[in-house]
């Protein structure tokens, strides 16, 4: 049996297609237009299928002939549900590129469902959640008893998709996981300089998907995640904050999407190539800690190489029925076979004074 690809269409669906035709692996894409599915798949010599996500017997009609479904059309907080669904009604593993909070939990929510329906469910097989899933992963083994996890990333542009994702999330505000439980907290809520390779850098605390994933894949109850930006961009992030309920209204996000969607291109083939994604992470128990870094290719790069090996995971039967982390898996080390990665870990230290 072979994957559906939905959303082949879109900036990240396009490049994991790519990569899945060098890599030799089956696919199928699809997309809800056909002019816009049909050339990709004629270019890379796949076969294709139209049809909506809302249309609950059509797409469990379209999904019962393959083994997996790989969701790369968002924002997925519209998208996720039907679509795993779906692969429970056709028997079919459920995978998505989602970093979003909401979608996380909704999912790990019905983790009996999935093993009742003997359907592997791994959403996030992408960035930012894979590397930073696995670099949780490897320094929850290194300091066993860490009751604290930090992760930051620096990474480079986005595509519309992307954009379109943040707008939604916007109005929400900041999260972190204290204690266990996901609170709210306020935009820019905190900052650190980060100690990535090539020098430190400022860095805001932000509601990444690791608040949902790390948690499941070491348990640590209190994380926070914090990307890499500069002063004006953690001012301007707070001040924005003041506008959340303006950012809330469906007119406003309709209009800010619609602007998105036509002047956000995502990065060039060139700068996937030639940039690079860096992630820093520590964990505590009291004075004790470990840090460790993830130097690897450029995001979208990231996405495409990491979905096509977990499609291929998956499709092997090494993935059982259930919701699963990338690092529950596949194991901590599988960010490091991707090409040109490299993960430090060191070891445990005590703070002094």
């Amino acid at each position: 049996m072979n994957a559906l690809l939905y959303g082949a269409n879109g900036y990240t669906g396009r490049l994991i297609a790519s990569v899945a035709k060098r890599e030799g692996l089956a696919l199928t894409l699809a997309g809800r237009r056909r002019e816009a599915v049909e050339p990709l798949a004629k270019e890379l010599g796949f076969p294709w299928k139209v049809f909506a996500l809302d249309d609950r017997a059509e797409l469990v009609r379209q999904l019962r002939p393959h083994g997996a479904l790989l969701l790369a059309a968002g924002p997925f907080s519209s998208t996720s549900r039907a679509a795993f669904e779906g692969c429970l009604a056709a028997g079919a593993a459920y995978l998505d590129i989602t970093g979003e909070i909401d979608v996380f939990e909704s999912l790990f929510d019905r983790g009996e469902e999935a093993v009742r329906a003997g359907v592997a469910v791994l959403p996030g097989v992408g960035f930012d959640v894979v590397p930073s899933d696995c670099l949780a992963a490897s320094l929850a083994t290194a300091l066993p008893a860490a009751t604290k996890l930090m992760l930051a990333f620096k990474g480079f542009k986005s595509s519309a998709g992307t954009m379109k994702t943040m707008l939604e999330g916007a109005p929400k505000g900041g999260r972190a996981r204290v204690g266990g439980t996901l609170v709210p907290v306020p935009v820019g809520w905190k900052t650190r300089e980060i100690p990535f390779p090539g020098g430190p850098r400022l860095a805001m605390t932000i509601p990444w998907g690791d608040l949902s994933t790390a948690f499941r894949s070491t348990g640590i109850p209190d994380i926070e995640t914090y990307m890499a930006l500069s002063p004006a961009a953690v001012a301007a992030a707070r001040r924005s904050a003041l506008f959340s309920p303006v950012l809330g209204l469906g007119v406003v996000q309709s209009f800010l999407k619609w602007r998105v969607e036509k002047t956000v291109a995502g990065p060039t083939a060139e700068e996937r190539e030639r940039e690079r994604s860096l992630l820093w992470g520590r964990v505590e128990a009291g004075e004790r800690s470990v840090e460790g870094v993830v130097e690897t290719l450029e995001g979208y790069a990231l996405t495409a190489e990491t979905a096509v090996a977990a499609l291929r995971g998956v499709l092997a039967g090494k993935v059982k029925p259930g919701v699963w982390t990338p690092s529950q898996a596949f194991g901590a080390g599988f960010i490091a076979t991707v090409r040109k990665t490299t993960v430090t870990v060191g070891k445990p230290s005590v703070s002094r004074g």
